[in-house]
């Protein structure tokens, strides 16, 4: 006959054996939180969308595969729009955010060349860029403002007041701001397409290889792992 002592120990071991089993299918053993990899939208005009060159060659692409040949698994979205202005940007901004289907961890807002080009009002440029990074901060994303300068030809006065509005801007908004975008580029005829304004994927190389200290440090720290 078996005691009652020896079921009692069998019920209470099955019962542990049993807590252990469900216990398992909540928390597999062994398994370990994978980081979400880091979303980044380049939210710009041609200089971002790649115009003149075919999707691999673009400034998203190669700026994705440079993040994560650094180690940052990071997805970076095409938010650029060939002839975009500040204004019309701006009027997609939101719908825009929508369609990434998550919340960005960074936005790069590269604008205003199309505004220079058209020797638009400096002040409408400005205010619009202002509205951007407000809708931004307020929904609290991090932002990196990618710098445009004036062609000289456009005279003094619009070259000063158009170079000071992203230096102003990242300051009200205290976000950091990567000078110019076109920095070690523009004015080389090898590095820039037939049309004299666009980079070729070369021009597109170098923007990438200058810019992505600057990418890097702009992510929280969390998405940069």
């Amino acid at each position: 006959m078996v005691s009652s002592n020896f079921l009692g120990r069998y019920r209470w071991r099955r019962q542990i054996a049993a807590g252990l089993a469900l216990l398992s299918c909540v928390i597999p053993i062994g398994a370990t939180a994978s980081p979400k990899a880091p979303l980044i939208w380049a939210f710009g005009d041609s200089l971002t969308a790649g115009y003149g060159l075919p999707p691999e060659a673009g400034f998203t692409a190669k700026l994705q595969a440079a993040l994560r040949r650094a180690g940052i698994a990071a997805t970076v979205r095409n938010g650029g729009v060939a002839g975009d202005t500040v204004a019309q940007a701006r009027a997609r901004l939101r719908w825009g955010l929508r369609g990434l289907g998550a919340t960005p961890d960074l936005v790069i807002v590269e604008l205003g060349a199309n505004d220079m080009l058209r020797g638009l009002p400096v002040a409408q440029a400005k205010a619009n860029l202002d509205a951007i990074l407000t809708e931004l901060q307020a929904r609290h994303i991090p932002v990196l403002l990618a710098g445009m300068r004036a062609a000289p030809n456009l005279g003094r006065e619009y070259v000063q007041a158009f170079d000071a509005v992203y230096p102003t801007l990242a300051k009200a908004h205290s976000v950091p701001r990567y000078p110019f975008f076109l920095d070690g580029v523009a004015a080389n005829p090898r590095l820039i397409q037939a049309d004299g304004m666009h980079p070729n994927a070369r021009g597109v190389d170098i923007i990438v290889a200058r810019i992505v200290p600057s990418v890097r440090s702009a992510l929280r720290p969390e998405a940069r792992r």
